[in-house]
């Protein structure tokens, strides 16, 4: 008798053959049968009408501080997740000395926008070394499996101490250190080694973060670490990804190359379409299939969106930092949407400015021409004609003016989205192109950071809603969106134990009802430790996901189970 039959379902297993139908039989933690099952079962699913696909592996999350106290680890949760890697674009909280747990959560804050109160509310720092990580994450009963890699600010700063954190050259003796701790990472299953090379990647103090500047020998001894362990990936935030320039970008890019043929290990690195340089991706690609030609692992990371940072006047806005709109946050929600529609408060915020702009807020300044209404039901493929610099050109009004009214819709808390990245040109068409590209590996879903700004968890649902369903011209097999969330993530990272349903593979799950699935509108909440604020965005359609056999959440509510476990690079297991 099998422990769990899913019967009659379409299967798409993840290896990008079409879709059959047929049934799936699991024992204990694994996939037994798949086909026409006969028998019985303890407990029977019946699929008929619905997709049968392995669970989503993201590659591109910041979980490292909510895996700590979150056994769902949503919104991802929500989205048919079922595995998923932290410690991504160089930062994370191992290892650690104790005066040195502060700075590394402020710099968390600051780098991806998680709380700092809920940090140190959340987190017990049961550990100093990375592997002491793992085993604390371990040790907690947790519904989806969690990996980390090896994040080079914790790193740099926890041999160097201050010289690290300001980006001082490392001596022999600290190169030889680190390499030596990245070697013990490695052997406690890290999944990789990660860093940033971006200056949009800043410290409290405006510094950017350790590992930005380091001299290649930095990173070759640390890459060839990696290496030695036999297994684990390198990944890197490369300079050019806020499209600042040609020069920048071909220099990083060739650094990449360089990397990964000199150490020998696999090489992912983050790529967008800027407005500023909308074609400056396809040199990105170009260096990728060069390196491919000679035998190099190089693979662009890639998100299926745009980038959609989202305004509102609950949370980050481009008047968000004005004295006129700061003076109405400590409001109660109601008095708060009754002053904004106030034409006196309203004239007075369209006038006011921003008395200390960072780089950072000067992206906000004009938005306008790349941000878009997002809809109560979540539109991220808009028409370019309907952008807000568009609608005020159309109205009479300034652009300004027009953002500020579309806030004011559902009782003054109406999204926006601004497309910071992958719609220049008003459509998805070079997003489309990274997506089908061979060497693209899809992340960038940022699950866990920029709490009160983007909210891109959902990128898993949006793969099939989207591209796999409502997208005419431009349509993708259903078999081929699946895999390359699934097998395509799971095989770079080495975990061949799942992303593909056949027998002897971890039976990890989508139930999914294709024809009602949907990305809900996000909503601001305050469920973070220490009521720390965060966006948050449900699905519908996912009617059951299983992790190791057993059914963590029906119809997007938890059932209680936590079979969830820690991924271990070493064999490409769960522990």
């Amino acid at each position: 008798m099998h422990d769990l039959i899913i019967r009659g379902g379409t299967v798409v297993d993840g290896t990008g053959r079409p879709p059959f139908t047929g049934d799936v039989a699991i024992d204990g933690d694994r996939i037994t049968e798949i086909g026409q099952v006969s028998g019985a079962a303890r407990e029977v699913l019946d699929a008929d009408g619905l997709l049968v696909a392995p669970g989503w592996v993201d590659i591109h999350t910041h979980y490292d501080g909510q895996a700590c106290w979150d056994p769902l680890l949503t919104p991802s949760f929500w989205h048919g997740v079922t595995s998923v890697v932290m410690g991504n674009c160089g930062v994370g909280f191992a290892p650690v000395r104790e005066e040195r747990r502060e700075w590394l959560i402020e710099l968390m804050e600051n780098v991806e926008d998680i709380p700092a109160r809920s940090l140190k509310a959340g987190m017990d720092w049961q550990w100093e070394s990375f592997g002491g990580y793992l085993e604390a994450l371990a040790a907690m009963p947790r519904a989806v499996d969690v990996g980390a890699m090896l994040g080079h600010c914790a790193l740099r700063t926890y041999v160097m101490d201050e010289r690290g954190a300001r980006n001082e050259a490392a001596s022999a003796e600290e190169l030889e250190a680190m390499a030596r701790i990245v070697g013990e990472a490695m052997a406690a299953g890290a999944l990789g080694f990660s860093t940033s090379r971006t200056l949009i990647h800043v410290t409290p103090e405006g510094v950017p973060i350790p590992g930005t500047f380091a001299a290649y020998e930095e990173l070759a001894a640390l890459g060839h670490a990696v290496k030695r362990s036999g297994v684990g990936v390198l990944e890197v935030i490369p300079a050019g990804i806020e499209g600042i320039g040609e020069e920048v970008n071909r220099n990083d890019l060739a650094l990449c190359k360089r990397l990964a043929a000199d150490t020998g290990c696999p090489l992912t690195y983050l790529v967008t379409q800027t407005a500023r340089f909308p074609d400056l991706w396809r040199e990105s690609f170009r260096i990728a299939e060069e390196a491919r030609i000679q035998g190099v692992a190089l693979r662009p990371q890639i998100s299926p969106r745009p980038v959609g940072m989202l305004f509102s006047f609950e949370s980050e806005n481009p008047f968000a930092r004005f004295p006129s709109f700061q003076a109405l946050q400590d409001l109660p929600r109601p008095e708060r949407a009754a002053r904004l529609r106030d034409p006196a408060v309203k004239k007075r915020i369209l006038e006011d400015h921003n008395p200390n702009p960072t780089d950072w807020s000067r992206t906000f300044e004009r938005p306008w021409r790349l941000t878009y209404p997002l809809g109560t039901t979540p539109n991220y493929a808009p028409d370019p004609s309907t952008n807000v610099r568009a609608s005020a050109e159309r109205l009479g009004k300034s652009p300004a003016e027009v953002g500020y009214d579309l806030m004011l819709e559902n009782d003054a808390q109406a999204f926006l989205m601004f497309t910071a990245a992958g719609y220049a040109e008003g459509n998805l068409d070079a997003v489309r192109e990274m997506l089908t590209h061979p060497l693209s590996l899809l992340g960038g879903s940022d699950g866990g950071a920029h709490c009160r700004l983007i909210c891109d968890a959902s990128v898993p649902t949006f793969m099939l809603t989207h591209w796999a369903r409502d997208e005419v011209e431009n349509r993708l097999p259903l078999e081929w969106v699946v895999r390359k969330q699934t097998s395509d993530t799971a095989r770079f990272f080495g975990l061949v134990d799942r992303g593909e349903l056949s027998p002897g593979k971890k039976a990890d799950l989508n139930l999914i009802d294709l024809a009602h699935l949907a990305i809900h509108t996000p909503e601001l909440t305050c469920d973070l430790p220490a009521q720390g604020q965060r966006l948050i965005q449900r699905a519908e359609g996912y009617v059951a996901t299983i992790v190791s056999g057993q059914v963590i959440q029906r119809n997007g509510e938890d059932t209680g189970a936590r079979p969830g476990a820690v991924i271990r690079a070493r064999g490409g297991g769960s522990s």
